[in-house]
């Protein structure tokens, strides 16, 4: 008996171990730029803690030109989510063709994170100021320009008639634009301007109209069939990354070491120490920004505010950068499924982050 037992408990063994483990399931999220330190690490956290693998999930990030190539993918369900700016989306619902078959599930930036920045010692200091002045953007497509044009109309300016825009390139190509005056301000959005601050030139920031404060910026994106079929992989995957903020919070210097070791193409060159110590302050001031109110007050991760939305889309609308405000907000942004996003133990995440190295 004792030898049949045996042979027994050695077959289950072997079955055990011959197994297959369930697959993962698999999620492809669209960017329209690619990630930096300040965005990207939450994800090389949530990779590197386990969080996404605790929701059975395989996640990789695929980078687009922009926002306009981003959403037809997301629309023939080529990738899974999208990460793009509200602007795009919204428009989409002006002409009554072709709206898009989608629908953010997760706000990602709840604050307004662009701004005007002009060099310290410059005579600009409001909005108003700006008139007669040349403003720097990286390309004269993006997708935040309109918002910058509402911003300069509800202060009272009209862009292209005593303020222009000027294509000067992304990041470093604008820092130099600007501190060589070839432009008088940059409408960048507040992690660049505090990189520009890092490298070791002072600015002044001028924010947009309050308006604008609170409008939806880029948020994850999903496929009206994913929230009829899925909602599930929507709520599994925003979890995770949202466990991935809130330990880049708690320890942000693990945090640019994990998206180092995720992306070693961006690891600064040079002085490490000092690389490390920018970066982790690039991270905090994000996440303080898109997990706080101005206030200091905590947010709900991935909430919207449709009331604020509603406002910045009527202020668009006064600017005529909207044929008008009527939108659908509600089926354009969902709050549905916020509360199962955020199910889990906040406190028990940020002590697994400490420990991290």
């Amino acid at each position: 008996m004792r030898i049949r037992l045996t042979s027994l408990f050695a077959a289950l063994a072997l079955t055990a171990t011959a197994a297959p483990a369930l697959a993962l399931d698999e999620v492809t999220v669209a960017l329209a730029i690619p990630a930096a330190v300040h965005d990207g690490a939450p994800y090389a956290a949530a990779e590197e803690l386990g969080f996404f693998k605790e929701e059975n999930l395989a996640v990789k990030t695929i980078v687009f030109q922009g926002a306009g190539a981003l959403l037809p993918q997301v629309a023939a369900k080529r990738v899974t989510f999208g990460y793009p700016t509200s602007e795009p989306v919204i428009s989409s619902y002006f002409t009554g063709k072709d709206i898009l078959p989608l629908r953010y599930f997760y706000n990602g930036v709840p604050a307004n994170t662009m701004e005007f920045a002009v060099l310290a010692d410059s005579p600009v200091k409001t909005i108003e100021d700006l008139k007669g002045k040349k403003i720097g953007v990286g390309a004269l497509t993006w997708g935040t320009i309109p918002g910058g044009r509402a911003a300069l109309r509800t202060a009272g300016l009209e862009p292209g008639a005593n303020v222009n825009y000027v294509a000067v390139g992304a990041l470093a190509a604008g820092f130099q634009a600007l501190k060589t005056h070839q432009v008088d301000a940059l409408n960048f959005n507040s992690s660049w301007d505090d990189e520009l601050e890092l490298s070791g030139t002072p600015i002044r920031r001028i924010a947009y109209p309050a308006v604008f404060d609170e409008t939806a910026g880029n948020g994850f994106i999903a496929h009206v069939d994913t929230f009829r079929d899925h909602p599930d992989l929507m709520v599994r995957f925003a979890r995770a990354y949202t466990k991935g903020q809130i330990a880049c919070e708690a320890n942000p210097k693990f945090c640019v070491q994990a998206f180092w070791r995720a992306n070693p193409q961006s690891k600064p060159a040079g002085d490490e120490a000092k690389a490390l110590a920018d970066s982790e302050t690039l991270l905090s001031n994000r996440l303080r920004r898109v997990l706080h109110t101005p206030a200091g007050q905590a947010r709900v991760p991935g909430q919207y505010d449709l009331k604020a939305i509603k406002a910045g889309i009527e202020a668009m609308a006064k600017a005529k950068e909207y044929p008008s405000a009527d939108v659908p907000v509600d089926k354009i942004f969902s709050n549905e499924y916020i509360a199962q996003i955020n199910t889990f133990d906040a406190d028990a995440v940020r002590a697994k982050a400490r420990e991290a190295k």
